[in-house]
């Protein structure tokens, strides 16, 4: 399972420095979400993926009887999802009055924005 998601993760970030590198900033947006979503998943795949194994202890034990998922992964890929989600919601506003000032989406055209 480890080795299909290292190709996932690298055609995730294969994608998002193609999409930044473009000079369209709609793109340079959807590149940025690909690349939170890389992370995540990078993240969440470098702590080890465990199937079928809950991260909690059974009530009343001191340790778990088997397997057991690591929580902390899963815990920072939670908080990570969020902050991404606010980083994308900020960056649509910045795209969204960008283009009301300057009237283009092509970043080469957004130099000039002493309009």
């Amino acid at each position: 399972m480890e080795p299909l998601m290292a190709v996932a993760i690298g055609i995730l970030y294969a994608t998002a420095i193609f999409m930044m590198l473009r000079r369209s900033i709609v793109k340079l947006v959807i590149g940025l979400i690909l690349l939170s979503n890389a992370a995540n998943l990078l993240i969440f795949t470098t702590a080890g993926m465990t199937r079928g194994a809950p991260p909690l202890i059974p009530e009343g034990m001191s340790r778990p009887l088997g397997a057991i998922a690591d929580p902390l992964p899963q815990a920072v890929v939670l908080t990570a999802i969020v902050i991404a989600f606010g980083v994308l919601a900020f960056s649509v506003v910045l795209v969204r009055r960008a283009y009301e000032i300057v009237k283009a989406e092509d970043m080469d055209k957004m130099k000039d924005t002493d309009t």
